[in-house]
Formats: structure tokens, sequence, C-alpha cells
């Protein structure tokens, strides 16, 4: 099959054939331009200096702009939504990339211009190049294209994507190796620099905690621990997008108060309300590139986003309310059932984000608490970048595109 719907020569690789069934059900036409309305300058420039991306530019130029410089070739860097932010390289593809309004503010994603590596990259979280005719639209069939997600090593959450995009000409399969090996480097710098906050952090709070009395943590903006007292030691406390200073209630620790300090929170633990005293979870999936769980209960509320390996054991677990062993999720995840350290790793992490909400032995949702799922409006987008079984089991079963 090809992009405008006939039969091609040769089938399509799984990924891009994934991504033109996308395009399709998004509306995007092969015979349609790339054009879109670009970012305002204020909003443009508001993007930029609140992504952590813009830590690690030099790192990016210097893997990848220079290099993309000689082969004729430009880098590009969008944020999570595909909008690009920064580009640079070689002057007279970044002419040639004006005329397909690949520039700064010009968006992406599979939704607005379908096939091409940064919003499948996207959509697949994973690195993907795309080479000429893959290209859903038949404008970017000249074009070959390299892109790999970033994520934030503090929370897990999608940064956006760098890209390295050309003439067809300049196709080389080690391009997308490059391009990979690009985005770690950048994740290991941004991790390196987490590593000397907490460091700075942990040296304020130390003293501060040895004048208090009953349990206290201090942690980062991202709940990752500095110091702690009169408690055992947790390696992350998972805070909420709408955190802030007062009383709040989490389920790891229970009721807490918190204070705000240069680079994170002093929280106090009261005692008041259990942690893990919730009687609902709601497990969002409805937007494909943002899973979230939203806990509550009596004692409060809570929610976060989720990394896509969790959100793929969630929702496992919700399908199999009876539970699922060890090898059953390794089974799901994986297609492998000898998988079964991995599997048990991956819930540890999980069991100590959502305390008290999971039971083992079988794996599964205590039976007090509700769980609601909520899926896309077309069940094949979900979790688009997951390949475990059972969440392609659910995209096959929702059935074909239509023609």
């Amino acid at each position: 099959m090809s992009a405008r719907g006939g039969r091609g020569p040769i089938a399509p690789r799984p990924v891009i054939s994934r991504s033109w069934q996308r395009a399709k059900r998004f509306g995007v036409h092969p015979e349609q331009g790339t054009d879109s309305i670009l970012l305002q300058p204020d909003e443009l420039e508001r993007r930029r200096t609140s992504t952590a991306l813009a830590d690690v530019l030099p790192t990016l130029h210097g893997g990848l702009g220079t290099v993309a410089d000689a082969s004729l070739q430009i880098m590009v860097v969008t944020d999570p939504e595909g909008r690009v932010l920064w580009r640079a390289g070689n002057a007279g593809v970044l002419r040639r990339a004006d005329a397909i309004c690949l520039e700064e503010g010009a968006a992406w994603s599979e939704e607005s211009t379908g096939t091409n590596a940064i919003g499948t990259a996207l959509s697949a979280g994973a690195p993907v190049q795309v080479h000429s005719a893959e290209h859903f639209v038949r404008t970017l069939h000249d074009w070959t294209c390299a892109a790999a997600p970033v994520h934030d090593p503090r929370d897990g959450r999608l940064l956006g994507v760098i890209d390295v995009s050309g003439p067809d000409s300049t196709f080389h399969p080690a391009t997308l190796a490059l391009v990979e090996a690009v985005s770690r480097l950048a994740e290991s710098e941004l991790r390196t620099a987490h590593l000397r906050d907490i460091e700075r952090l942990r040296a304020v709070a130390a003293p501060l905690l040895c004048r208090l009395d009953g349990p206290a943590l201090v942690v980062d903006s991202h709940g990752w621990l500095a110091a702690v007292t009169g408690m055992p030691p947790v390696d992350r406390v998972p805070l909420p997008d709408s955190f802030g200073a007062g009383r709040s209630w989490l389920p790891s620790l229970g009721t807490c108060v918190a204070e705000p300090m240069p680079g994170g929170w002093l929280l106090r633990v009261t005692g008041g309300g259990e942690p893990g005293s919730a009687g609902r979870v709601v497990l969002d999936l409805g937007e494909p590139r943002r899973p979230r769980v939203t806990v509550s209960g009596t004692a409060g509320s809570w929610d976060q986003d989720l990394s896509p390996r969790h959100a793929e054991l969630l929702y496992v677990l919700a399908v199999h309310r009876q539970g699922r062993s060890a090898a059953q999720l390794a089974v799901d995840l994986f297609g492998d059932p000898t998988r079964t350290v991995t599997v048990r790793a991956e819930l540890s992490r999980v069991r100590r984000r959502l305390v008290g909400l999971l039971d083992h032995r079988p794996y599964r949702f205590r039976e007090e608490v509700e769980v609601e799922v909520l899926l896309p409006d077309d069940p094949r987008d979900l979790l688009p970048h997951s390949a475990a079984p059972a969440v392609l089991g659910t995209r096959t079963a929702a059935g074909p595109p239509p023609p």
C-alpha cells in the first residue's frame, strides 16, 4: 500500500504503515501542503525559555548541528507538540526548508503533516527514520529525516524531539544512530545537572531538618529526595502538577504540610490521613502522548503523568481486575513469559508511587478501589508508542481503518 491508498511494489515498514493509518484517521491528505500557522514570536520565546532543552542546546549543536551543516542537512529541535523551537545547519537547505514550512514555530506533528520523522517519533515514542516516499504527504518525497525523542530524566516526561533533515540524496542509514546517540547524551547531561541540584539542596536541607521534631523530608520540585528525618528514606515522592504550599495529601505520605525552599519543598508529615487511603483511580489514556493517573479518596486527590511502561502496566491491570502473575504480565508487555525480573522491577516502582492501591500474588488493583479507564476516541490510538501485545491486541480488535 502507498500513502495514496494504492498498492505499491514493496510493503511499508510496520512503523510507517501504522503512521500512515494514523494520518488517514487525522484527515491528512497525501496531496496537501505542509504549511501551518506559525507560533507568535512571544509564544515561541516562552516555549524556548520554559523547556529544559534550552539547557542542552550547546550539546545538540555540537553533536548534530555541525554534522548536519557539513552533510548538507539541518538540525531541528521541537517541543512535545511537534512545534519547531530551533533549527540550524546548511544555509542552502535552510532555504529549501522554508519552502515546506520546516521553520521555527511550525507544526510537524502527524496530526498536521502526516508521516514524518518528527511527528512519527512523537507518536511512536521511539527513534525513527523516514525516507522519501515513506512520507505521507507527497510534497516531502524529496526529503529524508531521522528523529529521536528526548525525555526529562527527572520525571520521564517527553521534552521534545531532535531531528536531522535534508534532501533525499543525503540519506545515510547511520544518521538515525547518530541522532539517537545525541538524544541520549542530552538526557545524560540533564541527569548530571539534576544530581548537582540535589546536592545543593541537600546542603541547605540537612541543617534545617536537624532542628525539626517529627518526620519530615526535603525534596526537589520533581519530588526527588534530598534529605529526610524521622522516617525511612524514599527515592522519590511523586508530586501532583498542581502541588503548592500548604496542607496536601499524597498517596505515599498521607497528609503533610508543604513549605517552599530554594529549589524544592520541605514536607512535614502530620499523620492525618493514611497513605493510600484512596477509593478511586482514573487512568486517563485519552491523550495519546500524555497518559495520566488521578487518585482520589476521602483524604484528597492527586494526579500525575505516567511513563509509557507504567501506563501499559496499569492498563493491563485495569483490564484484568482479577489479577495477573508476573509471567502473564511478561507476556502482556513483551510477549515473553521469561521477562519476569523486568516486570517485577517496574511493578515495584509503580507500587511505590501508588501506595496501598495495588496487591500482589497476583498483581492487581485492590478490590475496594474503583478503577476507570478513559480511552482515546479511536481505540486504534491507544498508547501509540506501545508495542506491548496486550495493547496491540486492543488496537487490532478495533478493526482496520476505513478505506
